[in-house]
């Protein structure tokens, strides 16, 4: 019996296991700080629950699509994460309003779109680290701002997802994302102005 063919099929997916797994690796070593800033800030700096919500999406990513290319990966992985994150503060909610599942709850602050609302082209996050603005100053004013806000603002000026994938990834309207987006760039801005006079105010 000729076994050469199964051997040789076998070999061929050893090493797609192993060159999917490598990439995944670089995946995640590339993507996991800006997830983890994402989730701390969607949490309130719960470092515990984000590092959970972050490795439990990579472990779905790899079950579910492991085959896919890796830029595919990207989209797809953020959508994961904010599903887990729906789902933790779905849990959180009910923990904390044992009966709210009487009444329809709503997560998000501002589903309304504003439909003349300018899309305003990513910005550079960089940007905020002008005259003396700390990145953990920049990631405490993030967590000032609603969720729906602060999820649009780090994945279009963060990730750099354009405007249908965002809203692919949040499961909403692009008009939406626009006004979580523009929303998010003026508390923002109001917020660090102090610090930044290129925001609008002063450094003094």
């Amino acid at each position: 019996m000729d076994v050469a063919p199964k051997h040789a099929q076998s070999q061929d997916a050893s090493m797609l296991k192993r060159t999917s797994e490598q990439r995944l690796k670089v995946f995640m070593q590339e993507v996991t700080g800006r997830a983890l800033v994402m989730m701390e800030s969607a949490t309130q700096g719960q470092h515990g629950i984000a590092m959970d919500l972050v490795q439990e999406a990579f472990i779905a990513l790899h079950g579910a699509y492991s085959d896919r290319p890796s830029e595919q990966w990207y989209p797809l992985f953020y959508t994961i994460l904010n599903n887990k994150l729906h789902d933790w503060r779905r849990r959180a909610m009910r923990r904390a309003h044992p009966f709210s599942f009487f009444k329809k709850v709503s997560l998000d602050d501002e589903d309304l779109a504003v439909q003349d609302v300018v899309d305003e082209s990513a910005l550079n996050p960089l940007e905020f680290l002008d005259q003396a603005v700390t990145a953990e100053e920049i990631q405490a004013a993030i967590q000032q701002l609603p969720l729906r806000q602060q999820q649009a603002f780090m994945l279009r000026a963060w990730e750099g997802f354009d405007t249908q994938t965002t809203a692919h990834i949040m499961n909403c309207s692009e008009g939406s994302v626009k006004t979580h987006y523009h929303r998010a760039i003026q508390g923002l801005r109001a917020t660090l102005a102090h610090l930044n006079p290129h925001l609008g105010g002063s450094s003094t």
